[in-house]
């Protein structure tokens, strides 16, 4: 965990929140709403009939309830997705006193959320030093997720569907009221390109997501991932990851995938 200041009281949360979120088979565990786990295990079984592998994870943040499938620890070519860690750890760094956030620094964050973009996120990972990024990994409980090279680059990093949900539930946890309702905001009004994967659980559910998804990974397959929150006060992070490799338009298959998996979870449960 990375060294920012933050006071005894916060560290004391944020280590009940992690120890809340790792998988466990105890029988004092909290258990997942029956409705939701019916929903879940339908959700698994839809996946199972996909070209690809898929992982998922539901966490109910209110109850620390988890819920995840087979798929949910296997490694994959993280994408955008990254993005993410890189804004919860600036505004965290920014929030410490560390660094100070400029305009140039916020415009480049927004378009990172809002539409992925990738030049903005080149620059904020030279601007900040992509090393740092790879430090705070561990910040945000993503203990699998590793970069490809020894000098890292946010684009070649693999992480698992746990990882990005323990990432999107700790941003939450940690960020002040005022960077979490800045980065609850941005996630809620992504671009059209961004509005599949969480974005299926449907208007009702209130999501929030942060896609990746890409053709060039170095095993030739197509990645589409999703991390995101839904119901009211971000109640569930949810993490959907999808390996389509040589699978005929793969990426298309895959936002499909994911998307389906989100409405067959959300759509409908809150009313």
């Amino acid at each position: 965990m990375s060294a920012f200041r933050r006071s005894a009281a916060v560290a004391t949360a944020v280590v009940a929140t992690f120890a809340l979120h790792m998988p466990t088979t105890s029988a004092q565990a909290p258990a997942l709403d029956p409705a939701l786990v019916t929903r879940a295990t339908a959700a698994d079984a839809y996946a199972k009939t996909r070209p690809g592998t898929t992982g998922i994870v539901v966490f109910d943040r209110q109850t620390g309830a988890i819920w995840q499938n087979g798929n949910a620890n296997r490694l994959v070519w993280a994408e955008s997705t990254e993005k993410l860690e890189m804004v919860a750890s600036l505004l965290l760094r920014n929030e410490s006193g560390a660094i100070t956030l400029s305009a140039s620094d916020r415009d480049l964050m927004h378009r990172m959320l809002n539409v992925s973009d990738d030049d903005a996120a080149d620059a904020l990972w030279k601007r900040y030093g992509g090393a740092s990024f790879a430090r705070d990994l561990g910040r945000f409980g993503m203990t699998a997720s590793k970069f490809r090279d020894a000098q890292p680059y946010w684009g070649w990093m693999r992480t698992t569907a746990a990882d990005l949900d323990r990432l999107m539930n700790a941003a939450l946890a940690q960020l002040n009221p005022a960077d979490r309702a800045y980065l609850v905001r941005e996630m809620r009004s992504v671009g059209a390109v961004q509005q599949w994967g969480v974005w299926g659980a449907g208007p009702a559910a209130q999501p929030g997501n942060k896609d990746g998804w890409s053709p060039d990974n170095p095993d030739g397959s197509w990645l589409d991932n999703s991390v995101g929150f839904v119901g009211p006060n971000e109640r569930f992070t949810v993490a959907i990851t999808g390996d389509t490799a040589t699978v005929k338009n793969g990426d298309q298959v895959g936002r499909e995938t994911a998307t389906h998996v989100a409405s067959i979870l959300f759509q409908g449960y809150f009313r």
